[in-house]
């Protein structure tokens, strides 16, 4: 049995995990359930999973999460609230594998702390390796934590790659390139021109995947996969220049991976979160997610790639620029762009001016030393910085 903490629960990527969890009862147990601040939708769910630890990242929820614990006759599940909660359950003994999936920096204590446990990570907050991989990684061989990535990407690069030793680890011996997929976001094929009016709603429309707002924009913008490149680097000991992009439509071929030999490898199936949950949970054993299998045909019977336009969609640019510099700066290139998103879905910037303010940010970084404390230093900087620049232009 497999006691698990789900960290980030009443999101989008929370609510598949606790589907392939519910599937299998007789292995999987949801021992901890975690929150931001949505009291009433945590406390629902520990109605049906009945977990030891109820938590929210918001202390001054904590009454209130008492209260609707108490409400739904939940006496047996503790309540707990701030982020050293978080952390010190996803440390402690209630679990022994973390859904480390809390949306962007806010998630990186939390699966530092798992990581530095020795639990097994089913890592879905990438923002951790963009902001702290050299960290998080040396950690992880520290402890003999298992990370298995749960990013559809990096879960079929890791399901591609053989195993290297019993913890997670995947063999690059013999590697030429990883090439990760993108569905090219609601925007594909419109012109840099065309976006400077887009609005929110557009933006988190996605055409294949549905998630969260954050995570919507920045798969429009091709953030998402400028991070994904940065996390593969840090997961897979792959330099940057082996690290290629395609744009596939279609979201039935998750990633690639090419050896020396000429052979290429694909991971492929529906666009549905749980397969990957389910590798991160089961694994070294294939179990149910609930996902059915790909039939090709009745898919359209075609696979389309084309080259990422970057010109229309800088943020892809942005990422490998930061992951050249190295230090600081994807960290810097991360909290800009969290800081980016929530001023336009606050609407009080553009589409456009989320590459512009990125840009601009790493262009004022000052680089340095990268431990934990400059990471948060650099973060809070470049949040600053776009914060500074939105009111010059307002």
């Amino acid at each position: 049995m497999r006691h698990v903490a789900v960290l980030g629960a009443t999101g989008s990527i929370g609510a598949s995990a606790l589907d392939v969890i519910a599937r299998h009862p007789d292995r999987l147990n949801a021992s901890v359930l975690a929150a931001g601040r949505n009291v009433d939708a945590l406390a629902d769910l520990c109605a049906r999973f009945r977990p030891a630890h109820a938590v929210v990242a918001d202390p001054a929820a904590l009454v209130a999460l008492r209260e609707a614990l108490g409400a739904r006759g939940l006496t047996t599940t503790q309540a707990h609230a701030g982020a050293d909660a978080i952390d010190a359950l996803a440390a402690g003994d209630a679990c022994d594998t973390v859904v480390a999936a809390i949306v962007g920096a806010a998630g990186l204590s939390s699966t530092l702390a798992a990581v530095r446990a020795g639990k097994r990570i089913a890592l879905a907050n990438k923002e951790s390796l963009v902001m702290a991989g050299e960290l998080v990684m040396a950690a992880a061989r520290s402890s003999s934590a298992c990370i298995v990535p749960v990013d559809s990407e990096h879960n079929a690069i890791f399901q591609c790659l053989p195993a290297r030793g019993d913890r997670g680890a995947r063999d690059v011996d013999g590697l030429r390139r990883i090439v990760l997929t993108a569905s090219g976001g609601p925007f594909r094929g419109r012109t840099r021109a065309s976006l400077r009016d887009v609005t929110p709603e557009q933006a988190v429309a996605h055409p294949r995947w549905s998630m969260g707002p954050k995570i919507s924009v920045d798969s429009a913008s091709l953030m998402n996969k400028g991070l994904e490149v940065i996390e593969a680097h840090h997961l897979f000991g792959v330099g940057y220049d082996r690290i290629d992009v395609l744009v596939h439509p279609q979201s039935l071929v998750h990633s690639l991976v090419e050896f020396v030999d000429g052979s290429t490898l694909a991971q492929l199936g529906l666009p549905d979160m749980r397969t990957a949950l389910a590798v991160g949970l089961g694994w070294p054993d294939r179990i149910e997610s609930g996902v059915g299998g790909l039939d090709l045909l009745a898919a359209g019977g075609r696979l389309d790639f084309e080259a990422p336009d970057v010109e229309a969609f800088p943020c892809l640019r942005l990422a490998y620029d930061a992951l050249r510099a190295g230090g600081d700066a994807p960290a810097v290139l991360n909290a800009a762009n969290e800081a980016a998103v929530d001023a336009f879905l606050a609407r009080r910037i553009g589409f456009l001016d989320i590459p512009a303010l990125v840009e601009s940010a790493l262009a004022a970084r000052e680089g340095g030393r990268v431990d934990l404390d400059a990471l948060h230093a650099a973060d809070a900087a470049a949040r600053a910085h776009v914060a500074r620049s939105i009111d010059r232009a307002a």
